[in-house]
């Protein structure tokens, strides 16, 4: 339990009475033998299956606006690890948050527990571990999955003749935060699209077996598409006219709206590949896993993304994607 004069912010915590704080509100899968409170978690991988790890650092200004709420904050280092886990079709289990904090305040980091936690119970993910340290805003989130061994969708299976696809819409987030950058009123729903992005785990599930390759959308659909090629050895166009729009975004001309659907970053969906034959089966798994998904584009020969416009010119954009050093 915390203390009484922790929970009322009467004097400055401590790092162990973070810890403590935290710990106190995680709640443990049945696979977890040793949680938070010593040196290393304890875990156990269901027989059959393969460990799936990534990890994301967040910094306060490079990953999120100064202004966002605590819970937001907490809910995006959560979804964007899980997003990766989305992408190679596991299914998340675990996970370790590190925190470094200008300074210890019992407040911030309620409602920050509370956006990720919550996230956490949404997919089953127990949290068992971390460090906390002063220092500018950052968080490091370590999210562990596992997935049928010789199963896991990657990077490297592209193949010339296979369609692209994207699920949900793309750019909301972008234009949130370019409406914010400009000082203009931001439409609630692609303010949402920036602070609480949806993992799409179920659908990275339902796509084992059917997708040749996959990436999340995190950088820009340009770039991360051309990580996904690189990796594959192959080249990809993208047909602009194709690309999934919400309500929000559609009321923008296309020219306005491209830069954030193709290079914007922050959507945090799944872009992959599969032959044209298995459309119609990745069309029902989708709907099952109740997330909508489009076609946008095709593997060519070559390297490189190549986008076109619904004349069929090539359309250059303002920048590829987001860059992380640049």
């Amino acid at each position: 339990m915390v203390p009484a004069d922790l929970a009322n912010g009467a004097s400055a915590p401590g790092e162990f009475d973070l810890i403590a704080r935290i710990a106190a509100r995680v709640a443990l899968r049945a696979d977890v033998a040793l949680g938070i409170g010593d040196d290393a978690a304890l875990l156990a991988v269901p027989s059959g299956m393969q460990l799936v790890v990534t990890a994301d650092t967040l910094n306060a200004g490079v990953h999120f606006p100064d202004d966002t709420a605590p819970a937001d904050i907490g809910w995006k280092a959560l979804a964007v690890n899980l997003s990766d886990l989305a992408a190679m079709g596991a299914r998340p289990a675990w996970c370790t948050l590190s925190l470094s904090l200008p300074q210890p305040d019992p407040r911030w980091l309620d409602g920050f527990i509370d956006g990720f936690l919550a996230l956490a119970a949404l997919h089953d993910v127990s949290l068992v571990g971390g460090d906390t340290t002063r220092g500018p805003l950052s968080i490091a989130v370590t999210a562990l999955g596992h997935v049928e061994a010789g199963h896991a969708l990657r990077r490297d299976g592209a193949r010339i003749g296979d369609e692209v696809w994207v699920t949900g819409t793309l750019g909301d987030a972008a234009a949130a935060l370019q409406s914010m950058c400009s000082g203009a009123a931001v439409e609630p729903s692609l303010r949402a699209r920036l602070d609480r992005p949806t993992p799409r785990v179920e659908a990275g599930r339902a796509l084992l077996g059917l997708a040749s390759a996959c990436i999340d959308l995190s950088d820009g659909l340009l770039a991360d598409l051309g990580h996904l090629c690189a990796r594959s050895g192959v080249g990809a166009q993208v047909d602009l006219a194709r690309l999934p729009v919400s309500r929000a975004l559609a009321r923008f001309k296309p020219q306005v709206r491209w830069p954030w659907q193709a290079g914007g970053g922050d959507d945090y969906e799944l872009c992959f590949t599969a032959p044209p034959q298995r459309a119609e089966q990745v069309q029902q798994a989708l709907d099952l896993a109740g997330v909508p998904g489009v076609r946008v584009g095709r593997i060519v020969a070559g390297q490189g993304v190549q986008a076109r416009d619904a004349q069929g010119a090539v359309w250059t954009p303002p920048r590829a994607g987001y860059a992380h050093f640049g």
